[in-house]
């Protein structure tokens, strides 16, 4: 893990092509801009871990659904 200082209208630059400027402070919040490539994903960590469990709950699901399935149709051939 790499931690750096900035302070107002201060950048970063990541991977040649990503910058992060520090656009505002006021307290504890600070406002970014960020300048990516349309390729690039950016999200909010909050947003990303709740994808995350969206798909994690989705393939448990299918899982089931599958098994359930697979129980009915043995129960109807035999």
């Amino acid at each position: 893990m790499l931690v750096i200082g900035r302070k107002k209208n201060e950048a970063l630059i990541i991977n040649g092509d990503i910058e992060i400027i520090v656009a505002e402070i006021s307290g504890e919040r600070v406002r970014l801009v960020i300048n990516a490539p349309k390729d690039v994903v950016v999200l909010r960590r909050e947003l990303h871990e709740a994808g995350e469990l969206n798909l994690l709950a989705s393939k448990q699901a299918e899982t089931a659904t599958l098994q359930d399935l697979a129980a009915a149709i043995t129960r109807k051939i035999l």
